[in-house]
Formats: C-alpha cells, structure tokens, sequence
C-alpha cells in the first residue's frame, strides 16, 4: 500500500488559532484562553485535530468547485453527516460513524423533516475510519501565551473589560493518506470497516463499483478516486481558516510543507524540524539525510519540499542546498509542492492500487 506522508509548518506570528473558553479564576469573567499542552513549567500551545480538520473542509467547500461536501443532520445532542462515501468526498477522505437511534420519536422527527427528503437511507451503525489522518498542530517550542486586555467602550455607562490569550511560535502538523483506502469501501462486519450497509452496498451495485470480493469492499473508478485525491490537495494548498482572525489575521496555509509518497504508513520527516534557542524553526539536515537513507526503498515519489521565501531563509537555504546534492528532493513553494504533489499521484495511478 502507498501513503501520501507530509509535515507543515504554520506560522503564528501573533495567533489565537484556537481556543479553550473561559478561564476559571481569572480576574474578569471573560477571559478567554487558549489551548496549551503543559510539560513541567513549559507550555506549548496547539490546534486540536478536530479544528484543522474543520479549517480543511471548509476551505475544500469554498475553494474547491468540483468538491461534494456531505450534508449534516441534527439530532438533539448528536450530528452526523450523510454517511455515503459514494457520493461526497469528505465522508470519503475523512471518515464518519453512523448509528441512527431507533426511538420513535427521533424517527418521526426525521421522517418529518424536509431538509432531509435526499438522506440516505441508515438503518444499522456503520463507521468508516478516515484514510486522511492528522497529527495534533503542536508549537515546535515552548511559549508562555500573553494575555491582552480590552475594553467595550461605545456604549453609556462603564466600560466593559475583557481580556484574551495569544501566542507567538510555529505550529507543526502530521498528516498522512492511505491512497488504496481512498475510493475504496468495505462491507464487513466489523468496527470501524463497516462503511456501506446493505442500503450502500446497493448503491455501489447501481453505480457499477468494481466489486473485490475477497476484501469484501467495492471501489469507484481510479479516475473518480484521483479527482478526490487531488481535490484534497488543492485545499491543503489553499488552507484558511482559525479562531480570532479578526484581531490577529493570522495566515493559517502553510509556509513550510514536506511530503512524499511511500509505501508504509510510518512517517519518515516527524524529526526533521526542530527549534533554535528564540523557538524559531531549523531543519535538521542530518535528520533528513538519515530518514532518506533508511527509507530509501520505501519512497515511491520525489520528496516536494515547499518553502516559502522569506520565512527562515537561512532554513530554506540548507534546503536549496540538499536539493542541489540530491537530485530526490524537489524545493518550491508550498502551494506549488501541494500541487506538485497532485500532479505526480495523476501521473502514477498505480499508487492508488
């Protein structure tokens, strides 16, 4: 099997990216704070999986025409989206659970919904365990964040104070696609390996899906499945999106990216980067030397190195450098290595196999 293996790095120059609500114990009741990982005295602030993932769909939605989201439904304190990997593109890529209650009172709510009248069909649990998978967006080092006070003051009478938390630092990200899993969908009865029921399992029939009977799965066109691969990618290179964007306008795509397709699923650049003594980013040379050695039976791809000018030149520097002395390692920028990327998975369709 073939993986899409990346790392990126997003540049957070002073950012809120994601946030954890109120402070308790605070001197104003509307302190906000951000999230942060504490290891001893150090504290390194983050992007929950969950948001990234958020960011990505709704940039897919916005700035990728051809892409089909799924539709969401509610159910008091549950949601859930559509469910059908053969239809739309995120509940292929990133994955759901499904398990419709059988309390009357919920099926008569959603017979009774109209928003609902092109829903497919759920009558069992199924659950489909995503082939894109993200690491948690962590500070490459640690950072104490500063809290900023406010007030509302247009208003007649006292002002009213606030205050909320940002930080200053570079978040690095994992992500990881499972091309043979991507377009590719399974009926056995199993957790996280159910994704068609019999009402799906029908549709894959009426559509033509070729059928792997020993897998027990069917799978769409290899074009269909390039056209969602690629699609994704065109996000990642057009990624906005993060908390507070109002005060602080932080950029969100990334300014440093590598990936390389592979055959494993272990991640060969997770050490690449670390940081300097003021917690901005360095490429560790020697790291990346050794992961292209040990590895060098498993890359399948070049390895696309974006690099925006202007951050960490002296970095980017070291990585012109590796490009000239090893012809595998392709430097651009990161939006260009997105779409390098995309153009070389059309170009080998046998990695999707």
């Amino acid at each position: 099997m073939a993986f899409v293996t990346g790392l990126y790095l997003i540049d957070a120059p002073a950012s809120a990216l994601n946030n954890l609500g109120n402070i308790e114990g605070e001197r104003y009741d509307n302190s906000t704070g951000v999230k942060v990982i504490r290891s001893g005295s150090d504290f390194y602030p983050y992007v929950s999986a969950q948001a990234f993932r958020y960011w990505l769909r709704q940039t897919l939605a916005r700035m990728v025409p051809k892409w089909k989201a799924a539709p969401v439904y509610r159910e008091e304190k549950i949601a859930y989206t559509d469910a059908n990997p053969i239809e739309y593109w995120d509940d292929d890529l990133f994955g759901y659970m499904r398990a419709p209650s059988t309390k009357e009172s919920a099926k008569a709510k959603r017979e009774a919904d109209e928003t609902r009248k092109n829903e497919t069909p759920t009558k069992d649990t199924i659950t489909r365990v995503a082939p894109f998978r993200v690491s948690t967006l962590v500070s490459i080092a640690p950072t104490r964040p500063t809290s900023d006070f406010g007030v509302m003051a247009r208003q007649e009478g006292n002002p009213v104070p606030h205050e909320h938390q940002f930080y200053r630092t570079t978040l690095q990200g994992l992500f990881s696609l499972s091309l043979a899993d991507a377009g590719t969908f399974s009926y056995k009865q199993r957790s996280g390996y159910r994704h068609l029921d019999d009402e799906r399992v029908g549709i894959a029939k009426m559509r033509g899906l070729e059928h792997l009977v020993e897998a027990k799965a069917y799978r769409l066109p290899q074009a269909q499945r390039s056209a969602r691969v690629r699609a994704l990618f065109e996000g990642l290179a057009h990624l906005e999106g993060g908390a507070k964007q109002t005060l602080h306008y932080t950029d969100v795509s990334p300014a440093v990216v590598v990936l390389a397709v592979t055959k494993g699923g272990n991640h060969m650049f997770g050490h690449i980067i670390g940081a300097s003594r003021d917690g901005k980013p360095v490429l560790k040379t020697e790291a990346l030397k050794e992961a292209l050695r040990v590895f060098a039976d498993d890359l399948l791809s070049p390895v696309f190195i974006g690099w925006t000018t202007g951050y960490a030149d002296d970095e980017r520097a070291k990585a012109q450098q590796m490009a000239s002395e090893d012809g595998r390692i392709k430097l651009s920028h990161p939006r260009e290595a997105f779409l390098a990327m995309a153009d070389a998975l059309d170009a080998n369709p046998g990695w999707l196999e």
